[in-house]
């Protein structure tokens, strides 16, 4: 299976990689939604990506919203976009972006109070001290699951875990200790190998779902990238440092959302009990 990207795919690509570059700061982070970004997103077609062309829409397929979903996860966009995606064409203002649209993924909701809209029932949901301070969450007593989301979360995923990747290479090519790059020493070498390993395993995987539309590749898709995306985090702060830690790195923020999305859409549990019962 060829996973190439063409001519078309690349500009996409490359343009939501710009939309996306500096605009919001992740040290002025308040819990708050950037409505402005959020329509800005809606008339550059991120939502409506997938919307037939007779509806509004761009009218192309889940593998372009896998590649924009993966420049949203790692720009580490915040707010409920998942959500938001999915209810383009049935809520009205979604694909413009003029409404912001939340879900029950599990027993969370993200966004819940920066949302117009919630769906699923959100009947008891009290508020939740969230890991990552870019993603405000509420539990609910009863648990719902956004299936048709696994995969956009699974290539959010992705984008995280090749952004770390990048990231420690980076700085391990600058970073000085003894008089050479710490990149020089066998210990981070196998580091920034196994985190590039993980990503494109994770690339494979989730390009592969987005071909087929199958809910179990969508699954296993969602395994591997919540896997690598946690653990390249992990290792990114280990080249990183203590400096790793600061609001001067993304590197912890990556780890945050990498484990908050690993309990949206299909949890690992969840993921492995497909698998399972597929074998």
């Amino acid at each position: 299976m060829d996973f190439q990207l063409d001519d078309d795919q690349k500009a996409l690509r490359d343009g939501m990689r710009q939309l996306l570059r500096g605009r919001f700061s992740l040290r002025d982070a308040t819990g708050r939604l950037d409505r402005a970004l959020w329509r800005e997103l809606g008339g550059a077609g991120f939502f409506s990506l997938t919307l037939p062309e007779a509806e509004g829409g761009v009218g192309l397929g889940l593998p372009e919203a896998v590649l924009i979903f993966e420049e949203a996860g790692r720009a580490l966009l915040p707010g409920p976009a998942v959500a938001s995606f999915l209810a383009a064409g049935v809520v009205p203002g979604a694909a413009s972006g003029d409404v912001v649209v939340t879900a029950v993924d599990g027993s969370l909701v993200p966004w819940l109070d920066e949302a117009d809209v919630a769906q699923g029932d959100v009947t008891g949901a009290v508020p939740l001290r969230s890991v990552d301070p870019l993603t405000p969450l509420h539990r609910v007593p009863d648990t719902g699951n956004l299936a048709g989301g696994v995969l956009l979360y699974a290539a959010e995923q992705l984008g995280s875990a090749s952004r770390t990747c990048e990231t420690a290479v980076q700085h391990a090519r600058r970073r000085e200790q003894f008089g050479q790059p710490i990149g020089a020493f066998q210990a981070v070498k196998h580091l920034c190998a196994q985190m590039f390993v993980r990503a494109e395993l994770a690339r494979a995987a989730v390009y592969a779902a987005a071909v087929t539309g199958d809910a179990l590749d969508a699954s296993a898709a969602k395994l591997l990238a919540d896997d690598a995306a946690v653990r390249n985090a992990r290792d990114c702060l280990q080249v990183h440092g203590g400096m790793g830690f600061t609001w001067e790195a993304e590197v912890h923020l990556h780890l945050k959302r990498a484990w908050v999305r690993a309990e949206l859409g299909r949890s690992a549990r969840d993921a492995e009990d497909d698998l399972a019962e597929a074998l």
